[in-house]
């Protein structure tokens, strides 16, 4: 129970009011030290209930010792405006009966509307790299005040090219403050300067591995000679798999775009989601997801992280991830919190090498999986003989060694002539009688 961890009276009403009796397995592992000052370094698989497990440490500091003349005290940076959004609103969920505020600062929305909302002082805000750097460099807001620091998806930040933001809002951040780091995986190349840069001698808390997290979700690759057999693949996989929703991936904003107009030209309703799109065309596909008006969504990877979509039990990734890491926060779009999912991933020639490594780094072997007439002329690389030589390679004669090669038979008149002197005298040019030299 909640009430074991000395939580606020307020804060136990709001979380009773949203139906949370019992603390997952992140929220007991993080909220003890939390609660108790400790930088945290935490690692959990998506759907466990991250957000609650650090938000609550956070709200009780706000609720247990008010500043109400201080500037912000907590400041939650997050990789998209899609899980700022969320992050934001379970925050005004659980201080819904104190008054403590907090507000989203993220770009695609009005500057000066936000530099508004920071003059009236919020506790809380969470936002993302960009946007913040910008009101920092305007003087519009400071963190001279700061008391917690959390980086959610930090790894996802870094990957994304926030590194110089996410170095320069850290810097303008007061010393003396309580830092948590989180992410669905902590292993990604350069995590660890930031970790040295912003973390002070920190409890690590890890609950999932990349192969843990992705165990209730049935992963299968589809071979295709290219992205024409790749799209009527997935009209197929669309058209006859049974799902509530699906989410299929691409790794670029065009290719999204153009599959959102060839699969709405039959019976599917779907959606497109990408990083040019404002705040308001963003929101208005993802509700238009959530109350099941489009049941398909094509979207970029700026939907594998942050996206809290109830039954999506189907991922299609057209587009392989380009990496291990970022293809478990695609694929745990699906199977979250204990239910099962199903993965497929459709895998042209170029991409056979991305998926064995994929493979390895999970530990795991895709299952394959073949479609009724939309089988192509390519079944993966040429097979290899047990002597490690592809199938087909000539044989090369092995070189002879000098003892084996013929002998030559010389003549008479040559053997007669080994070990003699030869004449030094000047040949004609026969090659035949000596000169005769003039008188």
């Amino acid at each position: 129970m909640f009430a074991e961890f000395s939580l606020h009276e307020r804060l136990l009403k709001a979380l009773d009011n949203l139906g949370f009796s019992t603390p997952t397995e992140v929220q007991q592992a993080v909220l003890p030290p939390a609660l108790d000052g400790a930088d945290l370094l935490i690692s959990a698989e998506t759907g466990s209930g991250k957000t609650v497990a650090f938000l609550l440490p956070v709200l009780q500091r706000c609720v247990d010792q008010p500043a109400p003349r201080s500037g912000t005290r907590a400041l939650i940076l997050t990789p998209t405006r899609e899980l700022a959004d969320q992050v934001c609103k379970m925050c005004e969920q659980l201080a819904a009966f104190t008054q403590v505020r907090a507000i989203s600062v993220c770009g695609g929305e009005n500057y000066q509307n936000q530099a508004a909302r920071m003059r009236k002082n919020p506790e809380i805000i969470v936002g993302t790299p960009g946007r913040l750097k910008e009101h920092l460099e305007k003087g519009n807001i400071d963190f001279d005040d700061l008391e917690f620091l959390v980086l959610d998806e930090a790894d996802r930040m870094l990957d994304m090219g926030f590194r110089d933001e996410v170095t320069f809002i850290t810097d303008a951040c007061r010393t003396e403050r309580q830092t948590l780091l989180l992410s669905a995986t902590l292993n990604t190349k350069g995590l660890g300067a930031v970790i040295d840069s912003v973390l002070r001698e920190p409890q690590k808390i890890e609950l999932a591995t990349a192969q843990s997290e992705l165990a209730n979700i049935r992963q299968q690759v589809i071979l295709a000679d290219g992205v024409e057999l790749k799209e009527r693949q997935l009209r197929w996989l669309l058209s006859h798999e049974s799902y509530q929703k699906a989410l299929v991936f691409t790794n670029t904003r065009a290719l999204a775009e153009t599959l959102g107009d060839k699969m709405r030209s039959g019976e599917l309703r779907v959606g497109v989601l990408h990083g040019e799109l404002d705040q308001p065309q963003r929101t208005r596909i993802l509700n238009l997801l959530r109350e099941g008006r489009i049941n398909i969504l094509i979207a970029t990877d700026v939907a594998a992280r942050g996206l809290d979509i109830e039954g999506i039990d189907l991922v299609i990734n057209f587009d392989l991830a380009r990496s291990g890491d970022e293809h478990v926060h695609r694929v745990g779009r699906t199977g979250r919190a204990g239910q099962q999912g199903l993965a497929i991933s459709l895998i042209a020639p170029n991409e056979w090498n991305l998926k064995a490594s994929i493979e390895r780094y999970l530990k795991l072997q895709m299952e394959p999986r073949t479609l009724p007439g939309l089988g192509g002329s390519y079944t993966g690389p040429k097979k290899v003989k047990s002597n490690g030589k592809a199938a087909g390679t000539k044989k090369k004669e092995p070189k002879k060694k000098e003892a084996d090669k013929p002998k030559v038979k010389k003549r008479l008149r040559d053997q007669k002539q080994i070990g003699k002197r030869r004449s030094s005298a000047p040949v004609s040019a026969d090659g035949f009688a000596p000169l005769k030299k003039k008188s």
